[in-house]
């Protein structure tokens, strides 16, 4: 599908991270750079919508100078910046978590936990002096290691179970399966088939399945994020390239992918634009508001 937009119309872009804004190597491109710095100074709006967690988003946020109501972790997280001020979060039951965990054991994949809490790396328990969120691991792993070069966040390796049976705790933010596609739909089914709708299995990039709270998704972070900054739908564009990316593109009244986006998303989309390896966003945004 290929429609036009009235540009003047646009007073707000939400935008993911990982296979639009960014190059593949995950750092931002100076033409994009540049750019939504120039649009950010004429009074656009640039809300980031990402599975990254706040940390995790900080240097891009920084670069770019954007303020205001964010979306992060897939939207179990909406987080104004940079005053830190939580707007919304919704954590997935622990009992979820703990499914999780013996799923991944069972099938010797790697799997995370990011929980509202922190943990000392020394002890492994909760610590209430370490502010902010943690990733938990209870292995080394390769895809550890790609996650942590990922990111730039180093996660605390403890025994999950132990963590999650401690008192106090409402649930963890999200929490996510690393592994092969091919392994995606069985984890998928066998998540649902437990949990059913208390849950939302989603997929953010070839290898990572995430699993959040019924109801969480980019869309409805949006949905917040925009109800906060005053926007309408008809003045927001959402640009991503997965799965985790098309609740977006209906909370937005005009949706952009990537060359680089699976056909699937592709054809969810009003219209596709170059890749992220060539700085398709960039050059979309040059010839939409500077032209």
């Amino acid at each position: 599908m290929s429609r036009k937009i009235n540009a003047k119309k646009i007073r707000g872009l939400a935008i993911d991270l990982d296979g639009t804004t960014l190059l593949p190597d995950t750092t931002l491109g100076d033409r994009t750079t540049k750019i939504l710095k120039k649009l950010i100074s004429d009074g656009m709006q640039i809300i980031i919508s990402t599975g990254r967690a706040i940390q995790s988003s900080e240097i891009y946020l920084s670069a770019i100078g954007a303020e205001g109501p964010m979306v992060f972790y897939n939207g179990a997280i909406v987080c104004d910046v940079p005053s830190n001020k939580i707007l919304s979060v919704s954590p997935v039951d622990i009992d979820v978590a703990d499914f999780g965990i013996d799923l991944a054991r069972e099938k010797n994949i790697h799997y995370q936990i990011y929980l509202d809490a922190g943990i000392s790396s020394v002890t492994g328990n909760i610590d209430p002096l370490i502010k902010g969120d943690t990733l938990l691991i209870d292995r080394q792993s390769p895809e550890a290691e790609t996650y942590k070069r990922h990111t730039g966040i180093t996660p605390v390796i403890t025994d999950l179970k132990k963590i999650i049976s401690l008192p106090g705790l409402n649930g963890c933010i999200k929490s996510m399966i690393i592994a092969d596609s091919s392994l995606h739909d069985e984890i998928r089914g066998k998540m649902l088939e437990r949990f059913g709708n208390r849950i939302n299995v989603i997929r953010s990039s070839q290898t990572f399945l995430e699993i959040l709270n019924a109801g969480v998704s980019k869309g409805e972070g949006l949905k917040i994020a925009m109800k906060h900054r005053g926007l309408t739908p008809d003045e927001v564009i959402a640009f991503g390239d997965e799965e985790n990316d098309l609740s977006m593109f209906s909370a937005a009244g005009f949706a952009v992918t990537l060359s680089n986006a699976r056909e699937k998303i592709r054809e969810a989309a009003d219209l596709v634009i170059g890749s992220n390896a060539d700085e398709g966003l960039a050059a979309y945004l040059e010839e939409t508001f500077l032209s």
